[in-house]
């Protein structure tokens, strides 16, 4: 499983297993992973047409490989092929490095419209000595 924090976004990666049917189309496609040596392989198909990438169509397969390369370091690389839309496949590649330091949730602060009428109101509360 890969959980993308914003929006909650879940990815289950079924191992070692067959592609659903085309007709069962999820909205982050069907994903299927195996190990090749110490590289995880993931093929992805049967998107959700509203989720389609750029113009792609019902043909899109991604396989994306992900190698840890240190103990800092993963190494990302995707291939996109779908011969309908591409004239040939494509690859992208992207170091994951970890980061130093905390990681700070994704959230969204309701009224931040007002986020300064927010926190103006919160440090007079602060400095009153009545609140404390």
């Amino acid at each position: 499983m890969i959980l993308v924090e914003m929006v909650h976004d879940v990815r289950v990666i079924r191992m070692n297993a067959q592609h659903a049917p085309k007709s069962i189309q999820k909205w982050l496609g069907d994903s299927i992973g195996h190990w090749d040596g110490d590289t995880l392989v993931v093929e992805t198909t049967n998107f959700n047409p509203l989720n389609r990438f750029r113009g792609s169509s019902e043909n899109l397969k991604v396989i994306e490989r992900f190698k840890r390369v240190d103990a800092t370091t993963i190494l990302y690389r995707a291939t996109v092929d779908d011969p309908t839309a591409y004239s040939k496949p494509w690859t992208l590649e992207y170091p994951f490095i970890a980061t130093a330091g905390p990681v700070y949730e994704y959230a969204c602060h309701e009224g931040n419209y007002a986020m300064q009428d927010i926190l103006g109101g919160a440090r007079k509360q602060e400095a009153d000595p009545k609140s404390k």
